[in-house]
């Protein structure tokens, strides 16, 4: 009962918690385009992203479930999942270590505002069409993530719809935050947001990929870890320990290089 309640709260926390990270992307773009060329237009762009979001996950999510084997599914999945994590968690050691810039939401939300003013005007369907593509295409793009994590998760618990539920959970806080302060969510936390989301996808990829090579034994069931999802618990920490190493090579070689050029230079 305890594990079950630790995988249903692993579930719906990795979904929000990613989700999350991609809808503060997302309505960066959208408060960009409304405040620089009206909310009408951008409003109706990023609804009609969300539709088409939510119809693809509904019919994603259920064909895969009708069409292919469980065990075949988390292999895919898990497998697929891992890769997306490990992008997500290079680039958070890549920032821990100095290497690659903090990612700001402030200076996104100046580029695309740039970018909205320099746009010509061009109206179609009663539309304001520069603001309704820019909306729909950053609201689909960064949804489609979503989706992915939506999917991912929701297929390996057999539980679509709780996660499901996690996404609108933290699509919902962020519409309200954005609502009440008008501005892009420069205060959120976003880099360690994604360093989190990125050991949990990393996690749970593990843990579903390793599962779904069963699918290559006579039985073709899905293989056990040790602990059941206990085993969820060990991945996370060695894939923090591996990344905090991982940040302390890398931050100790650039400072390495950074004295090795300091005395060239002043050599």
């Amino acid at each position: 009962m305890l594990a079950a309640s630790a995988s249903v709260w692993g579930l719906v926390t990795a979904t929000a918690l990613a989700s999350f990270v991609e809808f503060v992307e997302a309505l960066t773009i959208v408060l960009a385009m409304g405040v620089t060329r009206g909310w009408r237009s951008t409003a109706i762009g990023a609804g009609t992203a969300v539709v088409a979001l939510a119809a693809i996950t509904l019919v994603a999510g259920y064909a895969l479930i009708d069409w292919i084997p469980e065990a075949a599914l988390q292999l895919v999945i898990g497998a697929l999942l891992l890769i997306f994590g490990l992008q997500w968690l290079r680039k958070a050691i890549l920032r821990g270590a100095g290497i690659k810039a903090m990612h700001d939401e402030e200076e996104a939300f100046r580029e695309e505002r740039e970018a909205a003013l320099r746009a010509g005007e061009e109206t179609r369907l009663g539309l304001d069409w520069f603001a309704f593509v820019v909306s729909f295409k950053g609201v689909f793009l960064e949804g489609l993530e979503v989706v992915f994590i939506v999917i991912t998760f929701g297929l390996n618990a057999d539980n679509v719809p709780l996660a499901a539920a996690g996404a609108v959970i933290a699509g919902a806080a962020v519409l309200v935050i954005g609502l009440v302060a008008h501005r892009p969510l420069a205060a959120v936390p976003e880099n360690t947001l994604k360093y989190v989301v990125g050991l949990l996808l990393a996690t749970f990829g593990t843990f579903w990929s390793v599962q779904g090579l069963g699918f290559f034994t006579g039985s073709r069931e899905s293989l056990s870890w040790p602990g059941d999802d206990w085993a969820i618990l060990a991945l996370l920490a060695s894939w923090l320990v591996v990344s905090q190493v991982s940040i302390r090579i890398l931050r100790s070689a650039v400072a390495s290089d950074g004295a090795a050029l300091a005395r060239g230079t002043s050599g």
